[in-house]
């Protein structure tokens, strides 16, 4: 079991007594994360001097703030398209039935129970993130949305830098909206290399760094007209600025693909989707 290895990892169960459609309703409540592991830092600087982002634990703070409207702001900023671009990452894992799985910065758990439900009752999920307030909130959608598959999830708060498991222990992993952030991403993809099983594949999905103009002026124009100023509404306008500079910052598709080579993956795939906005890398140890 995962939790041999980190200790303190929850493990949600419906009630051995009760049926699966009785569990449905009379689960209990489940508790929040209360496990940690060491932060990494991590930065970046915006174009525009804007919303640095200097250390994990500012970036956290962002997250934990952000949480409560996160799930409702992407459906409302992508028209629900981010569900799509989901699933693509999913299928591009090659995660399957009885597999163990790992979803990094795994968030309010999107992709996360996407894996659930793919690898089965017979597999393993892990969701790991170091935002507390996000945990919590995909906690509370594992038990409103409850499937049967979901017991096969485990929530921990750690650090992406040092993933607390053994060498060649996942036939899959995915990544959302994470790696962009990461201080060292070089060492994050390292340590996806080390705890992935010869053969698996790791799928990254992000907002894509294009070498079009066209696309990074449309995509610019996005951000400062449409993200920022409807997450103003909620409050959240200095929150959601440091996009544009992550973005800024980031790698393009052929950087990634050259990044994970040198790692020592055997093979490597960078596709551009939702009109080139997004990307995924799709890597293979």
């Amino acid at each position: 079991m995962l939790s041999h290895f980190v200790g303190m990892a929850v493990v949600r169960r419906p009630p051995a007594s009760l049926s699966s459609s009785a569990a449905l309703h009379r689960r209990p409540p489940l508790p929040r994360p209360v496990f940690s592991y060491p932060r990494s830092l991590f930065s970046f600087s915006s174009p525009l001097g804007k919303t640095r982002i200097c250390c994990s634990a500012q970036r956290q703070a962002l997250f934990n703030r952000i949480a409560p409207i996160y799930d409702d702001l992407n459906d409302l900023l992508s028209l629900g398209l981010h569900r799509s671009w989901k699933r693509m990452c999913i299928s591009w894992s090659g995660a399957k039935k009885g597999d163990r799985a790992l979803d990094l910065c795994c968030g309010s758990g999107d992709l996360t129970f996407l894996l659930s439900q793919k690898v089965g009752l017979q597999g393993e999920v892990c969701g790991l993130d170091f935002s507390r307030e996000q945990l919590s909130i995909a906690s509370v959608r594992q038990d409103l949305y409850w499937k049967a598959s979901y017991q096969n999830i485990q929530w921990i708060e750690g650090d992406a830098l040092n993933l607390p498991f053994p060498d060649c222990y996942f036939d899959a992993i995915t990544m959302g909206y994470g790696l962009r952030n990461l201080v060292d991403r070089q060492k994050a993809l390292r340590e996806i290399f080390r705890v992935l099983k010869p053969g698996s594949k790791v799928s990254i999905l992000d907002f894509n760094k294009s070498t079009s103009n066209l696309v990074n002026t449309a995509q610019e124009w996005m951000l400062d007209k449409v993200v920022v100023p409807v997450a103003s509404n909620y409050g959240l306008s200095q929150e959601y600025e440091y996009l544009k500079g992550s973005i800024a910052e980031f790698l393009t598709g052929k950087e990634l693909e050259k990044l994970v080579d040198e790692i020592g993956f055997s093979k490597a795939r960078h596709y551009e989707i939702g009109g080139g906005f997004m990307g995924n890398l799709v890597a293979t140890k």
